[in-house]
């Protein structure tokens, strides 16, 4: 049974740390290797789902207008018959004031039916913009659909040419962490997570830190060589290591 994070000297802690950098950073290089692919699929998707509701919404725009026309050809069906009527009550008139009621009556009916005619072209011309938008749209909509299919099989391609790979390392990372105490791993991913390049940990380069490339004094790089405790670089805040602890030798970490 492994022994756990109490149990464990400042070295092996450090070396556990060290080695899991290792593995997470393997990780990353593969995360990399896929580039931003998964971003990009995901923003084809959002983009090809708002196409289909504005194309939707068009379609209801359309339905919607559609019974206007409808609405208002019915309205002038009912203005032509009731002038009509008006005209043949007229030669039935006993007198001026009925034959001047009727006129007016028909008058009315007239810009009614002006009326109607008015606002069946309104709404036909609005189809006909609306038409052309959702044509617009539907080539947008084609194109990033070839596009996803494409970004989509693209991007199956790497995951199943690296997904074993990720897989064992990330097995590893989880054995790994099980030895670490939770106090010291979530301040190795916290570190982690603030670093541009997801360095937690790293050893001494030319005197300097591995990360930042800031200078360490002696008397901290002798400190740090005798793995009594965890110390961190005053400028980037990540974890140090010695070069002998991480593997490499004094004159690789020179020429680094």
């Amino acid at each position: 049974m492994a022994k756990r994070d109490h149990e464990l000297t400042v070295e092996e802690r450090l070396k556990a740390l060290y080695h899991l950098q290792k593995i997470l950073s393997e990780v990353d290089r593969i995360k990399i290797l896929r580039g931003e692919l998964p971003l990009e699929v995901d923003d084809l998707d959002a983009a090809i789902e708002g196409l289909q509701t504005r194309i939707n919404n068009y379609n209801d725009e359309i339905a919607g207008l559609q019974q206007g026309i409808a609405d208002q050809q019915a309205a002038r069906d009912q203005a032509e018959a009731r002038i009509e009527k008006y005209t043949r009550d007229q030669d039935n008139v006993r007198n001026n004031r009925e034959y001047d009621h009727l006129t007016k009556e028909i008058e009315y009916e007239t810009l009614n039916i002006e009326l109607a005619e008015k606002k069946m072209n309104e709404c036909a011309r609005k189809i006909e913009t609306i038409k052309g938008e959702i044509a617009k749209a539907q080539e947008v909509l084609e194109d990033n659909q070839h596009v996803l299919a494409e970004k989509k099989s693209e991007l199956n391609e790497i995951v199943n040419e690296t997904k074993q790979d990720e897989e064992k390392l990330r097995e590893q990372a989880k054995r790994l962490e099980n030895k670490i105490d939770t106090r010291l791993l979530t301040a190795f991913k916290r570190i982690r997570k603030n670093a541009r390049n997801g360095l937690g940990v790293v050893y001494v380069q030319r005197n300097a830190c591995g990360g930042c490339f800031n200078r360490i004094p002696p008397q901290r790089q002798m400190e740090i060589k005798m793995h009594k405790k965890i110390i961190v670089c005053e400028y980037c805040g990540r974890i140090l290591v010695d070069p002998a602890l991480a593997g490499v030798s004094e004159a690789d970490a020179k020429n680094a």
